[in-house]
C-alpha cells in the first residue's frame, strides 16, 4: 500500500473511532456557505484537528470540522470548510476528505464553493449549476502511482457531473422558483485573485472560476462517487468589476444568496436517494 492511501485509512480510522455513522451523501460547503450546516440535523460533529493525521483548514470562513446527521432523513456527511492546495498542502491533501468520506459509506458528492462570475450574464448572489470543469495549474491529484483500491489508472472524465444528479438539482430549483445559472467552471491554485488578463483569456472556456472543485472532483470521479457542484457566484471577476476583489465581498454574495441555498441543496439532496 502507498503512503498517500495508508494516510487515508488512518483517518478513517480515526473517525470510526469516534462514530459509526454511515452517510450516503458527502457535501462540502464552501467559503461564506458554513451556515447551512445549521439545518442538519446533528448526529455528531468531529474537528479536523482531532484526525489523526487529517489536514486542517486555515481560511476565514471555514470552520473546519465534519458533521455528521440527517438532511430530511437522508444520512449526510458535511465538511464546514475544506481544503485548499493554496494553504500549502499536497495535493494528496487536499483530495483526501473526499476519498475518506468515500470510504465512510458516500456515494454521492455534493461540491459547492464561492466563485468569480465571467459569464457576462452573471450577478453576484446568483447559484450556477456546474456541468463541467477546467483545472488550470494545479496538480492532478492522480499524479504519482495509482492508488488501485480506489479507481483505474486512467480514469474517463467526459462526465463527472453526473447528468441525473444535474437534472435533480434543475427540477429542484424549478419547483422552488430559484434561478439556476449554468456553466464550467475552472479552478486556479490562488490565493492570489486573478489578474483581468486571465480573466480575459479563461472567459472564452469557462463561466465561472475559482479556487477548489476540479480537483476534489477528479479524485471523487476516480473512486466511483457520483458528482454534483453548485457556485455561489460572489463577484463579478477582475476586469469585469468596478471595484478590488476582496474575500469580504465573498462573504458578503454567500449571505445574499443563503436562503436560496439552503432551499436548493436540502430539497436536492432529498431527491438524490
Amino acid at each position: 500500500m502507498s503512503e498517500v492511501y495508508d494516510k487515508v485509512v488512518n483517518c478513517v480510522k480515526s473517525v470510526r473511532e469516534k462514530t459509526d455513522f454511515i452517510p450516503k451523501v458527502a457535501l462540502v460547503l464552501g467559503s461564506g456557505l458554513g451556515d447551512y450546516a445549521n439545518d442538519i440535523e446533528i448526529v455528531t460533529e468531529i474537528e479536523y484537528k482531532d484526525i489523526t493525521g487529517f489536514p486542517v483548514s486555515t481560511v476565514p470562513g471555514h470552520a473546519g470540522k465534519f458533521i455528521f446527521g440527517y438532511v430530511n432523513k437522508v444520512p449526510v456527511v458535511c465538511m464546514k470548510g475544506r481544503v485548499h492546495y493554496y494553504e500549502g498542502y499536497p495535493i494528496s491533501d487536499v483530495v483526501l476528505p473526499a476519498r475518506l468520506m468515500k470510504m465512510l459509506g458516500a456515494e454521492i458528492l455534493f461540491l459547492t464553493n464561492a466563485a468569480g462570475g465571467m459569464n457576462p450574464s452573471f450577478h453576484a448572489g446568483d447559484l450556477m449549476l456546474i456541468t463541467d470543469h477546467i483545472g488550470m495549474f494545479v496538480p492532478n491529484p492522480l499524479i504519482g502511482a495509482n492508488l488501485d483500491e480506489f479507481g483505474t489508472r486512467f480514469p474517463d472524465m467526459s462526465e463527472v457531473y453526473d447528468l441525473d444528479l444535474q437534472e435533480k438539482i434543475r427540477e429542484t430549483a424549478r419547483e422552488n422558483n430559484i434561478v439556476l445559472q449554468e456553466g464550467v467552471y475552472v479552478q486556479l491554485t490562488g490565493p492570489s485573485y486573478e489578474s483581468p488578463a486571465e480573466i480575459k483569456m479563461l472567459s472564452h472556456f469557462a463561466d465561472a472560476v475559482g479556487m477548489s472543485t476540479a480537483v476534489e472532483a477528479i479524485a471523487a470521479n476516480h473512486c466511483g462517487m457520483k458528482i454534483c457542484g453548485i457556485s455561489c457566484i460572489s463577484n463579478l471577476a477582475a476586469g469585469l468589476n468596478p471595484t478590488p476583489l476582496s474575500h469580504k465581498e465573498v462573504q458578503e454574495a454567500a449571505d445574499m444568496a443563503a436562503m436560496k441555498f439552503r432551499k436548493l441543496v436540502t430539497e436536492a439532496i432529498t431527491k438524490f436517494v
